[in-house]
This record gives structure tokens, sequence and C-alpha cells, in this order.
């Protein structure tokens, strides 16, 4: 056989060889036409800037003397036992128990007015404000608003060094901040970190605006300033996600902007007057936004009305979603009661609603509101037992929805893990949920042992 005829015969061998060399290399991707890369490795386009750290130290000597140590007593709930006929029979009337609390707080008027939290001073029958020279003062309360867990304090000393408040909306997230306070009763502790979030809803009452740091904050911390890098106060710092009752990294503070209006309020007054508008909300869904004819779900639901209210008096009904309100973008449910609430009584706002797709302008007269009633965003804060949320089917919601029953219970939201919801693995199921806790330090008189409340 002559050499030619050989190589005629392996000629077809060879081709199939190179196909699948050539099916096997596109199959890992050799040899292919240029595509879109499945990553990017261009950089993100931001211009190099020299940034300068803020000087911690600095700020930490001419801030510290501003923030006290808050301690006091009240008497303790008594047991069951203790109130109970029979046990006091044979043991006689158990005395009270005091139990002790300690928090922070800082100076905002040289004339001793100091801020801090609600449930640092909530119930105190005798209030010390420690200063950083070391005087121990007594403590007077000015004025509390158990709704955005805000204290006015004051004590009888003039001169004193104040902390300068500072604007939140201005702060991004990644801006460096520093937290002062007496954690654990370890007085004039500075911790340092970031702006983790802001926005936060974390179940504490209808005005929740939470920043969020990861600078570390622990019990006793409690009404203590969140600092900026300009050394103004953003921040009152008020609770912490923990299991274990210590800083895990993640602490919440109020802001700043949504205490001034209360603080001049309970220096004035004593109180707080907030504006009621008279309507239930729930944040607008995709789903919902769709089925309402919107492109996007910015704005308020009103879920009712109350009979009577400014809001009735304007004009407003189920169904509308409420996207503006005297001016301000109603961009989340949340946002409204806030609005609301800093509004003065008896002022004419005008109202931007979408009512069946269309948009409208009404007019109301704010209210007052009182103590018994509440203007919040639904769903209210707390886990529902069976672990959805629902609202009362009507036949406006129904003919919106296109459900042909007009009455019952609709289901808005089922959450995950929950008995409404079958677990998809039994590891979910039994995931346990840390629940924001209020950072005061409190000690009993009988178990001397501080734990966050």
């Amino acid at each position: 056989m002559t050499l030619d005829a050989r190589f005629r015969r392996r000629l077809p061998l060879a081709a199939g060889l190179v196909l699948v060399l050539v099916a096997l290399g596109a199959a890992f991707g050799y040899g292919r036409a240029a595509t879109t890369p499945l990553w990017s490795e261009q950089p993100i386009a931001v211009a190099p800037a020299t940034v300068t750290a803020p000087d911690w130290v600095a700020l930490a000597q001419a801030l510290k003397p501003a923030v006290v140590n808050v301690s006091m007593k009240r008497a303790a709930q008594a047991t069951p036992e203790a109130l109970d006929p029979f046990f006091q029979q044979f043991f006689g009337r158990v005395p009270p128990r005091v139990q002790r609390g300690l928090g922070s707080g800082f100076v905002i008027n040289a004339d001793g007015y100091v801020v801090t939290n609600n449930h640092v001073v909530d119930g105190a029958t005798e209030i010390r404000v420690k200063l950083a020279d070391g005087r121990e003062l007594a403590g007077r309360v000015v004025g509390r608003d158990p709704r955005t867990d805000l204290a006015l304090l004051k004590v009888d000393a003039h001169g004193l060094p104040t902390i300068p408040l500072g604007d939140s909306a201005a702060l991004k997230v990644g801006e460096p901040v520093m937290a002062i306070g007496n954690p654990f009763g370890l007085e004039q502790t500075v911790t340092t970190g970031i702006v983790s979030a802001t926005g936060r809803v974390i179940g504490e009452g209808p005005y929740d605006d939470f920043i969020q740091t990861d600078a570390s904050i622990n019990p006793g911390n409690s009404g203590g300033p969140l600092i900026n890098a300009r050394g103004q106060a953003v921040g009152i710092n008020t609770a912490i996600v923990s299991r274990s009752g210590g800083s895990v990294g993640i602490g919440f503070a109020i802001p700043v902007n949504l205490a001034k209006p209360v603080v001049s309020q309970l220096a004035s007054a004593g109180h707080v007057t907030r504006g009621w508008l008279g309507v239930g909300i729930q944040p607008l869904t995709a789903d919902l936004a769709k089925s309402f004819r919107l492109s996007q779900t910015d704005g308020a639901l009103v879920t009712s009305v109350s009979a009577g209210s400014p809001a009735a008096k304007a004009g407003l009904k189920q169904g509308d979603v409420i996207v503006e309100y005297d001016g301000r973008p109603v961009g989340r449910a949340g946002d409204l009661p806030r609005a609301v609430a800093e509004t003065p009584v008896g002022r004419a706002v005008p109202v931007k609603v979408v009512r069946d797709g269309k948009p409208l302008t009404l007019t109301a007269t704010v209210g007052r509101l009182e103590e018994a009633r509440e203007a919040k965003a639904e769903p209210a804060p707390g886990e529902p037992a069976l672990g959805v949320t629902a609202r009362t089917l009507t036949p406006t919601v129904a003919q919106q929805l296109g459900l042909r029953e007009q009455r019952g219970v609709l289901v808005v939201g089922v959450n995950d893990g929950s008995p409404s919801r079958p677990a998809t693995s039994s590891r979910r199921s039994t995931t346990a949920r840390s629940r924001a806790s209020r950072i005061c330090s409190r000690r009993s008189a009988v178990t001397p042992r501080g734990r966050p409340s």
C-alpha cells in the first residue's frame, strides 16, 4: 500500500478527531466569537480623592465633657407571690424592691438641659446626673415622649459644655461616626464605626426612622450621642439587635432631625402636641401598585378613614394612594405619620393622592392627635401570631382587586417560616429572630446584674 493510499484511509479519522476537539473547545469556551463576558472587571468610575480621616482624638477630648451618666431608681413591680394574702399571712408584707438603672445623656444647652432616652428615666422616683468633672446632680424630668423614646432633663448648673446638633438628613451610608456613652457603667467610653443604613424600621413605634451603625453600642449607651466627623450629634443611641445582650455591630440611633422638634416642645410645654389626619395606611407593594394602575410603589395606601376626621372632611377615601403631603413626597408609608405629626394643629395642607389611576389634590385641616388614637402605618410592629398580615376586605377594595367576594379578611402578606407558610426546611422553621432591644442597663437591688431592657 502506497503512502498516499494510507493517508487517504486515515483522513476521515483525522477529520472526525478535529471536529471532536472543536466541539470540546466550544463547550469550554475556547474558540468562541467575542461575546458578553460573564462578569466585569471594570473599576467603579469614582473620581480619586484624598480623604482625611476624622480626628477622633481631638473630637473625643472636646465632646466627652458634655456626655453624662444618668442613673435612676424606680420601684420594681411586685411578684404575684408577694401580693398573695396567703403568702403575706406567713411571711408578712414584702417591702417593695428598688430597681436601679444606668444610661447616658448629653448636654445640649449650657444651662443644664440634658437629652436622653425616655426608657432610661421612665417611672423613676429619683434621677442622678453625673457630669464628666465628677459632680453628681439631681435631675428633673422636663418632659418625656414615649412615642419617640426621648426625654429632656434639667440639672441645676450653668456654663456646662455642650454638643452641637447636626443634620441627620445629610448622613450618607458609609460615613464615619462616633458613639460616646457609659456601657455597663464604664463612663466616657468612645467607640467608632460607620453609618450602616438609614431609615430603619425596627418596630419601636409609628415614627421609626432609625440610623443603623456598627459603632459598638452596649447596655448603658442609651441616650448617648452619635457624633459625625464634624463633631455634631446626628443621633441619640437607643437600641441594639443582639442575642447575647452585648454589641454585635447592629445598633440604632434616633435621628437628631426627628428629635429637634420633640425636644423643643418638651422644653417649652413639657409634652408633645402632634398633628392628626385620621387615616390608616399600609405600604404599597408591587402587586398592589399594579392593581391600582400605578407604575411605582411610592406612596401610602389608605386602608381606612376615621369618621369625622380631617381626612374624611377633606374627601380622602379608602383605596386612595397618598403620594405627597404638604409639598413633601411620600416615598414610603412610614414617611406620612412623621410628616403629619410635625404639622401644626389647625393648618390646612395640600394632600396629593392617586384615585382610580388619576391624580387628585385635596386640602386637609390637620387636627390634634389625642392619646387614645395614633396615626401609624400598618402592619403594627410585632410578629403576627399566624405569621400573616391581613386587612379588612370591603366592596371598594374587592372591586379594585377584581375579587368576587365582597366581605371578609384579605391576606396581603405571609411571613417566611410562619405557621401559615410551610417551611422549606426544618432549619428555616426553627430559626430564631433577634429583635431590637433598648439598651439601658437595669439593676435590681436584689439581683444587681446589668441586663438590657
